[in-house]
């Protein structure tokens, strides 16, 4: 008798705009017929997870696509600094309307509730009275989307039933340990590239915020992938950028960089995947 397959995980992380690379990621692993029985993400993760969750097909990694164009287009993740400024002095709390990303989200998912999706599928946000994880598994699907994104600075906090939401990557960035809590046996990690950054100590003003958030943001993922058990098979998905890429993603945030990005991680991850045989 053939043992059964084991479940599969698609475990999508933070990244900002760089979620794009995300798409090409996904392109690679379903054009070889890998897809999910269950997907987890965390901030920008949520978004193209609960895509995937919805309609794990290649035509899926087509509309995501057009998404993160418009998403780039549109300055939805980066508007103008006069009117980024603007909004900082009116709320004093951060610099960029969720307005945007709540219409392209509603407008393009098939689906309106979480236990509506075709595969099992949890995000995350970091509830603020609470301070603790907050995993949505069920319900109204937007919400909690918008809450696994609400970077702090860049969207509001998000309430949901009374309580205040900030983005997920604050308690998980990657959440690997969600997905073998969820009896995942076989997990692809979908990052975005920052982790493969290694981190050197800092200079400057400026890289020592940055060192810090980095390690801040990393070291449960880094802690989780050391504690992976030995017979679950994991890939880390490599993102095909350069190792001395920026690691500040809103730095990037151009529309341009959306089609290559997505290119250099379906290459890298097609590599990958004929170097493990999977």
């Amino acid at each position: 008798m053939t043992a059964p397959a084991p479940t599969t995980a698609f475990v999508l992380g933070g990244g900002g705009v760089l979620g794009a690379t995300h798409v090409g990621m996904l392109s690679a692993l379903m054009s070889r017929g890998i897809t999910p029985d269950i997907v987890v993400g965390t901030s920008v993760g949520a978004i193209n997870g609960a895509f995937v969750a919805a309609d794990p097909g290649l035509h899926t990694v087509g509309r995501l696509e057009r998404l993160w164009t418009e998403v780039t287009e549109r300055g939805v993740l980066l508007e103008n600094p006069v009117r980024q400024a603007a909004r900082f002095a009116r709320s004093r709390t951060h610099l960029v309307s969720a307005d945007p990303l709540r219409e392209i989200l509603e407008t393009h998912l098939p689906v309106t509730h979480i236990e509506n999706l075709v595969v099992p599928f949890q995000c995350v946000a970091a509830e603020i009275e609470g301070s603790r994880s907050r995993w949505f598994d069920e319900g109204p699907l937007v919400g909690p989307i918008l809450a696994s994104c609400a970077v702090p600075g860049l969207f509001a906090p998000v309430e949901i039933d009374g309580l205040h939401y900030l983005d997920g990557g604050l308690v998980h960035s990657i959440p690997v340990g969600r997905a073998l809590q969820l009896g995942a046996r076989r997990v692809f990690v979908l990052q975005v590239g920052r982790v493969e950054n290694r981190l050197e100590p800092p200079k400057t003003p400026w890289e020592l915020g940055l060192v810090a958030f980095e390690i801040v943001r990393r070291h449960r993922f880094v802690e989780e992938i050391e504690a992976v058990p030995d017979d679950v098979e994991l890939h880390v998905l490599p993102s095909g950028v350069s190792a001395s890429s920026p690691i500040a993603t809103l730095r990037v945030a151009r529309g341009d960089s959306v089609p290559e990005r997505i290119e250099r991680a379906r290459e890298a991850t097609l590599a990958h995947l004929d170097k493990v045989g999977a």
